[in-house]
């Protein structure tokens, strides 16, 4: 079974009987994209105020959802109809649907009463040591030197073949298999809507950690923990009102979300929250 198709059947079943919120918005950063972080992703909003992030610089998804094509119907729409979208559709609705799954996801864990713990770093805390081997998937400038300062060696494999090399001190390679010898991966949540997710992790069974980061990592995490992923770092939203307010300008909206961390290690899944949050 694909991933998303995974994904999706873990969330079918905890939604199984369960009355859920519909569709209530799209929020879009502005048109085109401002070059800023906080201008990568759109939030879908449910009806009880849960958010779904997706990334949106992808194929011209953005302005095909500025659009409106892409967006129609949305407003009302079942939230499990539209997220199936990030299996079965093309382009933006894949985008929509990943979204959808997102604040499904949220939804059920302010349903089990879950909040996610913060993030203790930027990496995934992937705490490199010196002469470890740690590879990146999805070139993330910011976070390298704090691999390469811990005296580790840094892999990153990247899509775009200009990036194809060696550069100050690590090495770019457009070669998953140049993954195999390394002993702990950081991931960007974009290989859930490219669809490379499964091809990375064919080629890292015998890394010790492999964390994925980055807001769009809000998804049921029983499927990726079952697949290799130890950790999903997302963006959890403290502020919905004042997060759709900065989203929709253009303006950062990190002090309306923090950085959450979910370990596979004593995650108990979504099955056993639910169930807890039941009981008398």
């Amino acid at each position: 079974m694909g991933l998303a198709a995974e994904v999706l059947d873990s969330l079918y079943r905890a939604c199984a009987g369960l009355a859920l919120p519909r569709v209530r918005a799209l929020h879009l950063p502005p048109a085109p994209w401002n070059g800023s972080k906080d201008g990568e992703f759109a939030a879908l909003e449910l009806e009880d105020g849960s958010l779904g992030l997706s990334y949106v610089l992808l194929d011209g998804t953005l302005a095909a959802l500025v659009s409106g094509a892409r967006g129609a119907g949305l407003v009302g729409a079942d939230a499990l109809d539209v997220a199936r979208l990030w299996a079965q559709g093309r382009g933006a609705e894949r985008t929509l649907g990943f979204a959808a799954v997102n604040a499904l996801t949220r939804h059920l864990f302010d349903r089990a009463g879950f909040v996610p713990p913060d993030a203790t770093d930027s990496i995934g805390g992937l705490a490199p040591q010196p002469g470890e081997h740690i590879g990146m998937v999805g070139y993330f400038p910011p976070l390298v030197k704090q691999v390469t300062a811990c005296g580790a060696r840094l892999t990153v494999l990247e899509l775009k073949a200009e990036l194809a090399g060696r550069s100050d001190g690590f090495r770019m390679t457009l070669d998953p298999r140049e993954l195999e010898s390394c002993d702990k991966l950081l991931s960007t949540s974009t290989v859930l809507l490219n669809d490379t997710l499964d091809a990375v992790l064919a080629h890292c069974s015998g890394a010790r950690a492999f964390a994925m980061i980055g807001p769009g990592a809000s998804c049921l995490p029983d499927p990726l923990f079952r697949r290799g992923v130890t950790l999903l770092g997302g963006t959890w939203i403290t502020d919905a009102e004042g997060f759709k307010r900065a989203l929709v300008a253009g303006a950062p909206w990190s002090e309306h979300a923090r950085k959450s961390a979910i370990a596979r290690e004593g995650y108990p899944g979504i099955a056993a929250l639910l169930a807890a949050a039941a009981r008398p």
